[in-house]
């Protein structure tokens, strides 16, 4: 029997605080190809020039979680097998993939491509999009990932391309964050030893990508996986549509991505060799 897809498109912006994000989205959804797959709109408030209203440490909490529930009530409605999200910032992420943890019983393994974690929240940066793997791990925000019906087993997930700072990089960093007042509430990189998630970054995926297949292998990972991708994997010097790219953007609280778009295609490749893929998240960068 076939398995049923859906392409969803939500133009999110709030998770980011940057309206720029809502054309992201869309593009990304015109620029794939065309087959007999429903594209379904979740919907989104659009950008009125409002500032988005701080609520309990996040920008937007309000729009964000209503958001959720609208793309939680149309994948249940349509209960697919398989789901392509094209986001909007990477909190999009959140409902295709609590629900494709759900479809297949708890055991699905999530590849989580991305230059960052996205697990924690930094105090006094508070977009939301800095957590969608931490909510649906059970951690995160509390509001959000009691939304999570059944969060990821923390060893079936792998976060594949962390970046690292830089010496300068991390300096510059620090400073921004002590002149700011922002403090992490748990470093990513402790959450990440807590829970004994899997990571590999981009120079060790250059030479082989034998540490994902190993952990495929390792948790029984056979036929289902989740692949999420936000383009701030890539390198801002070759791969130019990206915020990191912009010489006059604000100091960014995060290092930047160094992979190639043909090495990037190539790991795709053999992820979907290695699995049944079942779900595809495109995200856009901080």
């Amino acid at each position: 029997m076939a398995k049923k897809t859906i392409r969803l498109l939500m133009p999110q912006w709030q998770g980011g605080n940057n309206p720029n994000y809502s054309f992201g989205a869309k593009l990304l959804a015109w620029l794939a190809p065309d087959n007999d797959q429903p594209l379904i709109h979740v919907p989104v408030q659009a950008y009125d020039g409002t500032p988005l209203e701080n609520e309990n440490g996040i920008n937007g909490r309000k729009q964000l979680l209503e958001q959720l529930e609208a793309a939680q009530h149309i994948i249940h409605a349509y209960k697919p097998d398989r789901i392509v999200m094209f986001g909007g910032d990477c909190l999009v992420e959140q409902a295709p993939f609590a629900y494709l943890n759900e479809r297949y019983g708890g055991e699905l393994g999530l590849i989580w491509i991305d230059a960052h974690s996205d697990l924690v929240r930094y105090v006094g940066y508070d977009n939301g999009h800095t957590l969608p793997l931490g909510n649906l791990l059970g951690e995160g925000d509390e509001e959000f990932a009691k939304r999570v019906k059944i969060p990821l087993k923390p060893e079936n997930v792998f976060i594949a391309g962390l970046a690292a700072p830089t010496e300068q990089e991390a300096k510059v960093i620090s400073e921004e964050f002590q002149r700011l007042g922002i403090a992490p509430a748990e470093q990513d990189t402790e959450m990440i030893q807590r829970l004994g998630i899997r990571t590999a970054g981009t120079e060790e995926l250059t030479n082989s990508t034998e540490s994902i297949k190993e952990w495929i292998k390792e948790s029984g990972i056979k036929h289902l996986a989740i692949i999420h991708l936000d383009l701030d994997v890539l390198d801002p010097k070759t791969f130019r549509s990206i915020l990191f790219a912009n010489p006059e953007a604000p100091v960014n609280y995060s290092p930047e991505g160094t992979m190639q778009m043909p090495q990037l295609l190539n790991l795709l490749k053999e992820l979907s060799e290695e699995t049944d893929v079942v779900g595809l998240g495109i995200g856009l960068t901080p």
